[in-house]
């Protein structure tokens, strides 16, 4: 049989037992006909039983699918990352393990990229099946990206893609401990195409994006590929600085005028307040980047593989 191409898709597993055997089946189902089929299943050390799902997938695909079980949980984009150090086709999926992606939208994304030859196609959505928390997350995130990482206005970061040999090889020469997986991609090429897809909702359990797993995104975004947050801090010192000079000036001035006017206790207090507040948060910010550039140091992985199932 001669196949079109060698296409990979790479599935971050995190409490999806419910989903993934036919996630899995589906994906065999449509794909495997037309290409060289190769998905590979990262369990980010699930809660639930997750790890025996994807064992016996494996068992029963094992020309097809490859499993990774992690040691710890170390977040999607890590475990993304797990992933595309294993795959080897020449267009390799993302997407995630909760089938609000039909698997026809993944024929249509590969057919796509196939025929436009971007290095990336992201998808997006008319209507996103996500909770209201999930989406206000996504849209802070867009408007972040758009100022640090120079993501085009037009481009949503969606986690459901495809991208190219060329741009995997890329990605997985980055080794530090926090990676986000869109910084790597708008930091390497321009070559960003897009595709509007269907977006069903979520037949089984909930999202598993926690506001603390929202905010270390966050901050993966911020610390790791821009210094814009420490300019900012800078701004903003320069800025209470300058107000604080001109408060104090006012208050000369006022005395003057004013020879019997009482010095303002409570005003004394609101701008000790606020400078000391602008400064922990130009030091905590500072301390942020610290740290980071000490946890890479020490070359803390970006994950750990306690078991590979392979054929």
């Amino acid at each position: 049989m001669r196949y079109k191409e060698a296409v990979s898709i790479v599935i971050p597993v995190y409490n999806g037992a419910k989903s993934i055997a036919n996630l899995v089946a589906d994906l065999i189902d449509r794909l495997s006909i037309s290409y060289k089929l190769e998905i590979v299943l990262i369990n980010d050390c699930s809660l639930d039983n997750s790890e025996a799902i994807c064992i016996s997938v494996f068992e029963k695909h094992k020309d097809i699918v490859k499993f990774l079980s992690l040691s710890k949980n170390v977040g999607e984009h890590n475990a993304v990352m797990a992933g595309l150090n294993q795959i080897t086709g020449n267009f390799t999926v993302i997407m995630d393990d909760d089938f609000q992606n039909p698997v026809i939208e993944v024929v249509k994304l590969i057919e796509f990229a196939m025929a436009t030859q971007h290095d990336v196609v992201y998808t997006y959505y008319n209507k996103k099946e996500h909770s209201f928390f999930r989406n206000l997350g996504s849209r802070f995130n867009d408007r972040i990206a758009t100022v640090l990482l120079k993501k085009p206005k037009d481009l949503y970061l969606s986690s459901f893609k495809v991208m190219n040999k060329f741009l995997v090889k890329e990605i997985i020469k980055y080794d530090l401990p926090f990676p986000y997986i869109d910084g790597l991609i708008l930091r390497t090429t321009n070559n960003i195409g897009k595709l509007e897809v269907r977006h069903e909702k979520r037949i089984n359990g909930q999202s598993n994006y926690t506001l603390k797993k929202l905010i270390s995104l966050w901050m993966n975004m911020f610390t790791n590929f821009s210094v814009l947050p420490l300019r900012f801090s800078m701004v903003i010192g320069f800025v209470f600085s300058l107000f604080g000079f001109g408060y104090g000036l006012f208050s000369v001035i006022e005395k003057l005028y004013n020879p019997n006017l009482p010095i303002g206790y409570t005003a004394l207090i609101v701008l000790v307040s606020i400078f000391s507040g602008i400064q922990l948060m130009a030091l905590g910010m500072v301390g942020e980047y610290l740290g980071r550039m000490f946890m890479s140091q020490n070359k803390k992985p970006q994950y750990s593989i306690r078991k590979v199932y392979t054929n």
